[in-house]
């Protein structure tokens, strides 16, 4: 869905940083990822463009006796056109969709 995307939005991940480092390699396919030292963020470059990452703990979601663990994460996209940007977050979404039905 053309626009779905925007260029920049937060959303949460319900995941560890752990987890979320090892998805996402392959989450970005292929484009060219790079991890500062620090942490917590990330870059990709997508075309002529880029796509800056950064995220950080959120307290667990608890459920009953469940404690879910949660990421923010924020994405920016600058100078990524509209359907490069709607095609990369298509597949990054489908690949980093893990269980429910």
């Amino acid at each position: 869905m053309i626009g779905h995307y925007l260029a920049e939005f937060e959303r949460d991940q319900g995941c560890t940083e752990a987890e979320w480092l090892a998805w996402l390699p392959g989450a970005v396919q292929g484009h060219a990822l790079t991890l500062p030292v620090s942490g917590g963020a990330a870059r990709v470059d997508i075309g002529g463009g880029v796509l800056d990452l950064t995220w950080h703990a959120l307290p667990p979601r608890q459920i009953a006796l469940v404690r879910l663990p949660r990421l923010a994460i924020r994405f920016q996209f600058m100078d990524v056109d509209e359907d490069a940007r709607q095609r990369f977050m298509r597949y990054f979404d489908l690949y980093m969709q893990r269980g429910g039905g």
